[in-house]
């Protein structure tokens, strides 16, 4: 029995497997976002430090709502995994959009109970770890060498924002769970 999900479901068809957060982004400058996240002991690796040095990154003077959703590349429809294209249009199709950048330090401050995911799984190379979350915003630069995005962890109970760099065609893995924006 096949239980991928069809490419012809709907948002509501993968309700069961989906995780919605409500997140305020925004009103906060970088160095504002910095120094929380700083107060908050939260972590940060080169990469994420490369893209807040960025005059690319850009953050909002105001503060938006916005509605997540989480949900496995698996559960997109992708059972061998997919790139991050067709991860995109996927979401598309089903009414979800790239969040904003800024949105992945603001989740980092808000979503403070995120579960371990490093203990009992191994070391992972070319690909999301095990209990991350990849915020699945617009590249910054099509540069293969600076960092595409965020993601959020827990590593031996220190909460982090990563950065991440990846080639364009990466292939993301059917485990992996990526948060999209709802429209």
């Amino acid at each position: 029995m096949n239980l991928t999900p069809s490419l012809n479901s709907s948002l509501a068809d993968l309700e069961p497997s989906i995780i919605r957060r409500a997140v305020k982004a925004g009103g906060a400058s970088k160095s504002q976002l910095l120094s929380q996240l700083t107060e908050a002991g939260v972590g940060l690796n080169e990469f994420a430090r490369v893209l807040f040095a960025s005059d690319l990154f850009i953050t909002s003077p105001t503060e938006q709502h916005w509605m997540t959703v989480e949900v496995s590349v698996h559960d997109l429809g992708f059972s061998q995994g997919a790139c991050i294209q067709d991860l995109h249009s996927r979401a598309s199709a089903l009414g979800l959009l790239p969040p904003p950048l800024e949105l992945a330090p603001h989740l980092r401050l808000q979503y403070l109970d995120q579960p371990e995911g490093f203990w009992g799984h191994p070391v992972t190379q070319h690909r999301a770890p095990p209990g991350s979350i990849t915020i699945a915003s617009l590249p910054l630069s099509e540069d293969d060498d600076f960092p595409k995005g965020f993601y959020l962890r827990r590593i031996e109970g220190t909460l982090w924002l990563r950065g991440y760099r990846c080639p364009t065609d990466n292939h993301w893995h059917p485990d992996d769970h990526i948060l999209f924006c709802q429209a």
